[in-house]
């Protein structure tokens, strides 16, 4: 998929892009996703700042937009947070408060099952298939067949199986070659097949590898990844 970016001369159409991406999530979910997205649109909509990504604004100041109380709002931005949706940039301290950002990879990546509700043409302008003119798919294209993903038992095996699934060649470069380490204390345990393959998932990848074993095991909140 390929990244998209608020930012230059079309700005403007990445943001509708963006926000459709989420709008078509959230309506195709159930009530519950429907109200968390909206709120979170709403955030983006008065208060974010697209080219610094940057969100900041107190708990009282959300309570008041969402017309809830402070109470729900910590609930909500938890939820947010543990889907990786939301990001704390800088902790808010000593009366400040917290400087929060947008992964907006992981939004498109957790929307991405939506977009073909809204058309074909936005599939194809947002990366996620080859189309010709028209939005038709484009026949002189031969997609390159990819072998099933070996099954694997347990939290890790239900973990690769999604991982796949979002991006099967970051999949196949990364985390395909990883093993089941165990988990203790809330802690999944990954090995690596070389000292630099963990270096860079520890630098690069671990939040997405957190948030695919949180989303298959709420119990485990960590992953440590080590060299073989």
């Amino acid at each position: 998929m390929e990244r998209i970016r608020a930012v230059g001369r079309e700005a403007a159409a990445k943001k509708y892009d963006i926000l459709s991406a989420m709008m078509a999530h959230a309506l195709a979910g159930d009530p519950q996703a429907q109200r968390l997205v909206l709120r979170l649109m709403a955030l983006i909509t008065t208060r974010y700042n697209w080219q610094a990504d940057e969100l900041s604004i107190g708990q009282r100041e959300i309570a008041r937009l969402w017309c809830v109380d402070e109470r729900t709002v910590k609930r909500d931005m938890a939820r947010l947070r543990g889907m990786g949706w939301i990001t704390v940039k800088r902790q808010g301290a000593r009366g400040r408060v917290s400087v929060l950002g947008l992964d907006l990879d992981r939004i498109l990546l957790d929307t991405r099952p939506a977009w073909a509700n809204i058309g074909p043409d936005y599939v194809s302008r947002m990366g996620g298939g080859a189309a010709g003119e028209g939005g038709e798919p484009d026949r002189t294209v031969v997609p390159f067949r990819r072998p099933d993903v070996a099954p694997a038992d347990g939290l890790w095996g239900a973990a690769r199986a999604r991982l796949a699934a979002e991006d099967r060649a970051l999949f196949d470069v990364w985390f395909a070659g990883l093993s089941d380490g165990g988990t203790e204390n809330g802690c999944l345990t990954l090995i690596a097949p070389s000292r630099f393959h963990a270096t860079y998932l520890r630098t690069h990848l671990i939040d997405r590898l957190r948030i695919a074993v949180g989303r298959c095991d709420a119990r485990v909140r960590d992953v440590r990844v080590e060299a073989g």
